[in-house]
């Protein structure tokens, strides 16, 4: 880590390469070109491309974001503006992701030494605690991002672990989507979480709590199809944008995600799902956050993802994958049904429960949906 920043400075400042972060004991994707020069259209002496940051890869091959100085730049100001101030930041997910790198930046700019979470062993909540408290309590505020498995966990690792929470000025919580059970327990808490939505095409989290960040600017197409615009968004993809996800209108530049969500009257962005996420079951479609809060809600629930898989029958039928809350018995297919049915309708209620002792993640934190719907194909 202290070779790390110094080299984030020298990228920053166009007086060396481009990174192009990876874990430590794993080879950067082939198909980012590691070790090749950038392209003439993928960098610029006056605004330098500061990082390639691999996207997760979860439905093809890995695509590298190219992040400008101007995009990272700009991301750190309108997220220190937001929330009230520049301070010092604990890095508790993998440099190598997007929101991982932007802690090392922030602490970069404002002139601080993030504290960092040792992950060489995975993520645990003593670890956490004892960190937290190396960067709250003093003169400057105190900030960390995570996960909404990595704050769950901290919840429920007692009130040693809680209190080292409560002295953050913010917890950004990000990679997935927060139930609204969750962000409910850290508030009782007094935690103060602040929701992030965003990718590493828009150098991590535009969106908080719903609301833009300053200078970001939401579309929803008529397919429910979120476009985020404004100085965050990448430059664009290493080796070209094939798959035409990058536009530029009226000077600004503009990120078509694969994400579905909605705008209220306010223009508060509601996140509901990936589109390649989404179920269609009996012709009718259901949105996987929707369910998966009605299934937080039955008694003995810790965690849970719903996916959908191929069913003769249906189409799709949805499948409820649970981490039982510890001391309690498993939950039964009919007491999920129950729920699901009283809160989102019965095409929602799923057909196949599967009762894991910890859910498959990927990435900094996300449920592995790909994985626990070939868990689900084998099962049957």
């Amino acid at each position: 880590m202290s070779d790390l920043l110094p080299t984030l400075r020298a990228a920053l400042s166009g007086d060396g390469p481009a990174l192009l972060p990876h874990p430590a004991k794993k080879e950067p994707p082939s198909a980012l070109g590691p070790g090749l020069p950038l392209a003439e259209d993928e960098d610029n002496p006056h605004d330098p491309t500061v990082a390639v940051v691999s996207t997760s890869g979860s439905t093809g091959t890995p695509k590298g974001a190219l992040l400008p100085a101007s995009a990272l730049l700009a991301s750190a100001s309108a997220t220190h503006d937001r929330l009230g101030g520049a301070g010092r930041w604990l890095l508790a997910l993998p440099a190598h992701h997007v929101a991982g790198l932007q802690v090392l930046l922030r602490s970069l700019i404002s002139g601080t030494v993030p504290a960092v979470l040792d992950l060489s062993e995975g993520f645990r909540a003593e670890a956490f605690a004892e960190a937290a408290r190396s960067v709250t309590g003093g003169r400057l505020r105190a900030y960390t991002s995570l996960v909404p498995t990595q704050l769950g966990r901290l919840l429920d690792a007692g009130p040693d672990v809680v209190s080292s929470l409560t002295g953050f000025a913010a917890v950004l919580l990000g990679g997935a989507p927060a139930p609204r059970s969750l962000l409910a327990r850290a508030a009782d808490a007094g935690v103060r979480v602040v929701t992030t939505y965003g990718s590493s095409e828009t150098c991590g989290g535009c969106v908080y709590d719903g609301r833009p960040l300053d200078g970001t600017r939401i579309r929803v197409d008529e397919d429910g199809r979120i476009r985020l615009g404004g100085p965050t968004v990448a430059r664009g993809y290493r080796g070209g944008d094939v798959v035409g996800a990058f536009s530029t209108d009226a000077g600004a530049r503009w990120f078509r995600t694969d994400d579905a969500g909605h705008l209220d009257a306010d223009g508060t962005l509601t996140f509901l799902a990936r589109l390649d996420d989404m179920i269609v079951t009996g012709g009718l479609k259901v949105a996987p956050a929707v369910v998966e809060e009605a299934l937080l809600a039955v008694e003995g629930v810790a965690e849970a993802v719903v996916v959908g898989v191929t069913d003769p029958v249906w189409g799709q039928r949805v499948v409820a994958a649970v981490v039982p809350a510890r001391g309690r018995r498993p939950p039964t297919l009919d007491d999920l049904r129950r729920e699901v049915t009283r809160r989102a309708g019965p095409h929602a209620a799923p057909r196949q429960l599967l009762v894991l002792e910890r859910l498959p993640l990927r990435g900094p934190g996300k449920p592995d949906r790909t994985g626990i719907a070939k868990l689900a194909s084998r099962s049957i």
